[in-house]
């Protein structure tokens, strides 16, 4: 039986059927689930996607988190679900609390928006369970908060417990030690400033995001068996 994944859209989303569209070639069946909703049904799993929740007023996912589709989220997670957040909605669960660090301005305060290099740091998370340490993704990029921060004891922390999964081989917006991506403590919520649902096939540059969506996939399968 195929995975069900709710794509979570909120006002200003802009990636959700891209999401959906990545996920359906490899054989979930994705749906989108509104903000406004309280619950997210059937899900095995939930994507955050990219995009300008909220416009981004006073900053990138500070409204999104109190949506009522959150609650839901916040209570799936706790249960173990697979949580993942793409961009904005990686930054949605930083400011909703369910990631640690936060994201602020690029270095230089410009926007980037270009393929980059990345390497798989961990597969103790949903997002990278199976992908062998090392691997090298090639993953668009197009955000203008996306330098990654937290204080020195977290990241300690986060990098003797394997939270931070990916890494950009060229830093391209000052994120500390060069993290893309990284995961809660228990490895089923991840956060990911580059974009997989946007390599999604050769045919547009790169199939590289669905190793990532593959292995989300087989987290599902593990967790629901």
């Amino acid at each position: 039986m195929s995975a069900t994944v709710a794509v979570v859209c909120f006002p200003g989303s802009n990636c959700e059927h891209d999401v959906v569209r990545a996920l359906g070639t490899l054989g979930a069946a994705a749906r989108v689930v509104w903000h406004g909703d309280d619950s997210l049904g059937d899900a095995d799993a939930v994507v955050l996607p990219g995009g300008f929740a909220h416009g981004d007023y006073l900053r990138p996912g500070a409204i999104a988190r109190f949506s009522p589709i959150m609650d839901a989220v916040r209570a799936f997670a706790l249960l173990g679900g697979p949580v993942v957040g793409i961009c904005n909605g990686f930054q949605v669960l930083t400011e909703a609390g369910m990631l640690p660090g936060a994201l602020r301005r690029n270095s230089g305060l410009r926007f980037v928006c270009r393929t980059a290099a990345c390497t798989v740091a961990s597969s103790s998370s949903v997002l990278t369970a199976g992908v062998p340490v090392g691997t090298r993704l090639a993953l668009p990029i197009n955000h203008g908060e996306g330098n990654y921060t937290c204080d020195a004891a977290t990241l300690a922390s986060m990098e003797e417990a394997g939270q931070v999964v990916l890494r950009y081989d060229e830093n391209p917006n000052g994120s500390v030690r060069s993290i893309a991506g990284v995961a809660n403590a228990a490895g089923n919520v991840v956060g990911l400033m580059p974009h997989p649902e946007r390599a999604s096939s050769a045919l547009i540059g790169s199939a590289d995001g669905q190793i990532l969506f593959g292995a989300l996939l087989g987290s599902v399968a593990v967790t629901t068996s």
